[in-house]
């Protein structure tokens, strides 16, 4: 179980609804039943989410949050997505392994995708992009594309201290980090 208990079933109409419009008819994952078991944290969430579809395709999106993800070594929220959104953005498996192991160094990316891991990594390791790290983004990326990888990366940082200090159990069916 998690630090703090998630809502259970039956939900309010109003949740059940937010549920239905994020989850598509699936049932809620654990990291929004448990922030809606306080409805600020769960309106400020929703407030602050890129749920929305955004400038980046499904697969740059998808790029920035799992090399996020395992980062912070959230295998929560890594394995929801790359189980979820990684078959229809294309990723293979080597890419797979390569968000979590070795990251833009990995022979299976494009030079724009090589560019955009090492923003994901710089902006990690250091809440910046140097001079040199942002032209190289910018050679591959308009400027609605660079807030949303820089935002896509705070986000998913919360997301990912969220699910580790909540100690949030992997959910059912989803991908684990390699071994």
């Amino acid at each position: 179980m998690p630090r703090i208990a998630p809502l259970e079933p039956p939900y309010e109409a109003e949740i059940q609804s937010q549920f239905d419009r994020i989850m598509r008819g699936a049932p809620p994952l654990m990291l929004f039943r448990v922030m809606t078991s306080n409805p600020r944290a769960w309106d400020k969430f929703r407030a602050g989410s890129l749920l929305d579809r955004g400038p980046l395709n499904l697969r740059e999106r998808e790029i920035v949050i799992d090399r996020t993800c395992a980062l912070n070594a959230c295998e929560y929220e890594w394995g929801v997505h790359v189980t979820t959104f990684g078959p229809a953005a294309g990723l293979s498996d080597a890419e797979i392994r390569a968000t979590v192991g070795e990251g833009a160094e990995a022979p299976c990316w494009s030079a724009a995708e090589r560019t955009l891991i090492r923003a994901v990594e710089a902006l990690h390791a250091r809440s910046t992009l140097s001079d040199s790290e942002f032209s190289a983004l910018s050679s591959h990326y308009d400027d609605a594309k660079i807030f949303e990888i820089i935002l896509l990366c705070g986000f998913y940082r919360t997301v990912s201290y969220l699910a580790n200090g909540l100690r949030l159990p992997l959910e059912d069916k989803v991908a684990r980090f390699p071994a």
